[in-house]
Order: C-alpha cells, then sequence, then structure tokens
C-alpha cells in the first residue's frame, strides 16, 4: 500500500510540473519545501514541549500523543505556504529555458518533488499515535530487529529526516546535530509505537528518566549471566555496558509502562567525545536489565516492560533500572532516549571496578508470579531482589540539553 502512495505521489507531482509548471518554478518549489521541511524539523520538538510541559487548558482537547504529529506538520504547511507564496512573486516573469530542457526538467524536478514529500507524510504518520503497520510494517511484529528494517520504494522513507541530519551535522550546523539526537529517525519512530497496539504510551513526561551523573555507566565486569545461568558475551565488535537510569515516581501513569524498543542509548565515536552533540550518532537499543548482582533478564525488543508504584521503596520518588546494552568497540554513550520525547545526557562510562552496587529490578507482576508459582524454576525468587534507593534526586535529573530538546530553546538545529 505504501509504495503505492508514494508512486501516487511521485507521479503527480511529476505530472504537475509537466504540465502547469515552468522549470524555474518546479526548481524553486523542491527549494521551498527542503526550507520547509528543515523549519519542521528543527522546531516541532520545541514547540510540542511547549504545548506537552504547558498543556493549555484551550488545548486539552488535542490527545498528547497527537501534537509531536501535528506541530511538525503544521510547522511545514505554514513555512511552506509562506515560502511559496514569495517564490511565486520572485519568478512571476516567465522564463523560457526551450522545449527539451523545460520538458524534462519539469519531470525531474516533479519526481525528486514527490520523493520529498512522500518521504515528509511518511516522517509525519511514523510520529503519530497509529497501528504499527501504518503506513507500512518496518520491523517483524512478533521479533523485531533494530538492524533489519523494511523500507519502502525507492528507499525514500528516511530521505527527508536523513537529509535534514546531513544538513545539520555539516558546516552550517549548530551546537545540536539532528543526526546526533536522532540517528535513524525513521527507524526510532516505528520503534517507539512498535506496541501501540497494547496501549503502551508513546510520549512521556520529560522528566520522566534521569541517569546519574557520577557513575551513571560503566563496564560490565566479568562473569555477568543471563536468568539462565548462561554467561554472556558482547556481540563481535561490540562490549557489554550498563546504564542507569532512575524513573520518576511521578511520571509513573505513562512511563511506567514500555518496551525495551522505547529506550534507546546514542552512542558516538571515541575521537568525537569531546562534542558529544556535533556530528552524527547511532541508536543501541537494550538488550535486558539487571535483575540480581551478576545476572542480566534478557528481554526482546517487543517484550513489555510494567514499574508500578509498588515497585518504589518507601518514600522514594525513584527507582533504578540498570539496562545493559552492546556498545559498538571505539564508541561511547553520550545520550539516553526514551519514548519519544524524553532524553537525559550520559557520563563518561567507568571501569568494572568503579562500577557502583547493581541495582537488581524485578516488576512486581513478576513477583507475585513467583509467590503463586513457588516451585517453578524458572522464575526468579523474590527475597534477593529489594536494594534500598535513594531517596533524594540530587546528582539526578534531565541534563539542560534534555530540557531544551523539549523546550522553546531548542533553536539551533539547522
Amino acid at each position: 500500500m505504501v509504495n503505492l502512495i508514494v508512486v501516487l505521489i511521485v507521479s503527480g507531482c511529476a505530472a504537475f510540473q509537466y504540465l502547469k509548471g515552468t522549470l524555474v518554478k518546479a526548481f524553486a518549489m523542491i527549494i521551498v519545501t527542503i526550507c520547509a521541511s528543515v523549519v519542521a524539523f528543527a522546531y516541532f520538538e520545541a514547540l510540542a514541549g511547549l504545548f506537552i510541559g504547558g498543556r493549555d487548558s484551550s488545548l486539552k482537547f488535542i490527545p498528547p500523543h497527537w501534537i509531536q504529529p501535528l506541530s511538525f506538520l503544521l510547522l511545514f504547511l505554514f513555512t511552506f505556504a509562506a515560502l511559496q507564496t514569495l517564490a511565486e512573486y520572485l519568478t512571476r516573469q516567465q522564463v523560457d529555458l526551450g522545449l527539451w530542457p523545460e520538458r524534462i526538467g519539469r519531470v525531474v524536478c516533479g519526481i525528486f518533488l514527490g520523493l520529498i514529500l512522500s518521504s515528509l507524510l511518511i516522517t509525519t504518520l511514523a510520529m503519530a499515535p497509529i497501528p504499527n503497520n501504518y503506513p507500512y510494517q518496518r520491523f517483524e511484529q512478533r521479533r523485531p530487529d533494530a538492524e533489519r528494517p523494511k523500507k519502502t520504494m525507492f528507499n525514500n522513507d528516511a530521505l527527508a529526516s536523513g537529509l535534514f541530519g546531513t544538513l545539520s551535522k555539516g558546516s552550517l550546523s549548530g551546537k545540536r546535530s539532528f543526526a546526533t539526537v536522532h540517528p535513524a529517525f525513521i527507524d526510532q519512530l516505528f520503534l517507539n509505537r512498535h506496541n501501540i497496539a497494547d496501549n503502551i504510551p508513546i510520549t512521556t513526561s520529560d522528566k520522566a528518566i534521569a541517569v546519574p551523573r557520577k557513575n551513571g555507566a560503566w563496564h560490565a565486569p566479568e562473569g555477568i549471566k543471563d536468568s539462565d545461568g548462561n554467561p554472556i558475551s558482547p556481540k563481535s565488535g561490540h562490549l557489554l555496558m550498563f546504564v542507569r537510569i532512575a524513573m520518576n515516581k511521578g511520571a509513573v501513569a505513562d512511563a511506567g509502562t514500555f518496551t525495551m524498543s522505547q529506550l534507546r542509548l546514542i552512542c558516538k565515536r571515541q575521537s568525537d567525545a569531546e562534542k558529544p552533540l556535533a556530528g552524527k550518532g547511532q541508536n543501541v537499543y537494550p538488550i535486558g536489565y539487571i535483575m540480581a548482582p551478576d545476572t542480566v533478564q534478557i528481554k526482546r525488543l517487543n517484550d513489555v516492560i510494567k514499574v508500578t508504584r509498588d515497585d518504589f521503596a518507601k518514600e522514594s520518588m525513584e527507582k533504578w533500572i540498570d539496562f545493559a546494552f552492546h556498545v559498538p568497540a571505539g564508541s561511547l554513550p553520550v545520550l539516553l532516549e526514551f519514548k519519544q520525547n524524553c532524553i537525559a545526557q550520559v557520563p563518561q562510562p567507568v571501569t568494572a571496578e568503579q562500577a557502583p552496587p547493581p541495582a537488581p529490578f524485578i516488576p512486581t507482576s513478576e513477583k507475585q508470579t513467583d509467590t503463586e508459582k513457588p516451585d517453578d524454576p524458572s522464575k526468579p525468587q523474590s527475597s534477593n531482589n529489594t536494594t534500598k534507593k535513594k531517596t533524594t534526586s540530587e546528582g539526578l535529573g534531565l541534563s539542560p540539553i534534555g530540557r531544551t530538546l523539549v523546550g522553546p530553546q531548542l533553536d539551533d538545529y539547522k
């Protein structure tokens, strides 16, 4: 279905430019479309952050999960309308470049315009809280693999976001690169809503999670095993690392239920570590979390994790969970992103010898299952699950980077 839509959009744009336009106007429309998409990509998070953060009473009728796609769409449409009006005024004088240059040039420009517009449409739909098989099934439903996405005809689904990512990391870039904050943006969007049929929220509070500024990431020690007692070996060319998140008790309503595909670690090459938000990043998804001091509970990307208020220690506002990642060798984690609008900075990883004591986590629902089936050897016992957590948020919280990415200060994606 999506390939048919792409063909119709491309064909329609090519036919329109051939029959109604001129080569100069067709080329001008491409420039206008690219400029409008740059504005939309650069500021949709800031605009959505204003609405999600303030939630003015006049906007209560808009579900929060629709705010980002609507912000993206409105920014593009208003910018396109303004720039296209200006372009029509500037190109009001007829310019004829000859019969064949005009005919061929109009069609070529129309095809390229159609590819960009169809890519923007796919991006907008991927942000929206609609079934994950619309506009197409990018990842396998039962066993999604982040490294094996399906693509559309002409591979144009990531054209618009990839073009902006290239611009944002180039010589015209600002302090933050879109290619670092949102590498493989289309993959992020589709994996974020992979289990939307299970009523799992795709957005949450911008303060839903935090990463400790000290010892928030560390290299895995020797002897780490899975819940079946099998040793865990890093993938070829990768290192096993842990990153600790602190979930905010006040955000459990939206943040407490999530899939592993909604949590992603952004890594960069060590040579680029001096400028963690410049250049280009890479998405790394968790393989599980620590359930015992030397044991990792392995999870698939579409497995659902449930954190309830019962999982928090008494009077504690934070729940620590240590997630395991296979980080590419020669790379360092710089950001941790959660769902569609929450981001925290990750400190420099420390060695295994400097690692903090582990924070074992077993969801309350699994503990209850263990109680009901005490003789089931495949279920971990809950007697050693509870560790005392800090009751203060000192040293934790979203970084200024995280706040600005969802606030009005996000003004230098260029």
